[in-house]
């Protein structure tokens, strides 16, 4: 669900992505209509590959989470 603008031009989009299974799971994220946007990790800040019009691929380990900012600039 994307957060409301706080009037003052902010990016703020983020992407919470859970693994509820002990087991490790690969993923498929509908994310097209983010297209051109950078997920950025929020805990060490690692920036992912660039949202495309394809699905996006993430594999999770067993109980993984994943929290991204969804950037629209190339950090």
């Amino acid at each position: 669900r994307e957060a409301p603008l706080n009037g003052d031009g902010g990016d703020d989009l983020v992407l919470c992505v859970n693994n509820f299974s002990r087991f490790a799971q690969p993923t498929e994220l509908d994310l097209s209509s983010f297209t051109g946007r950078h997920p950025v990790e929020l805990f060490g800040g690692v920036r992912f590959p660039a949202i495309g019009e394809l699905p996006y691929l993430l594999t999770l380990g067993g109980h993984g989470f994943y929290w991204f900012r969804l950037r629209r600039d190339a950090v």
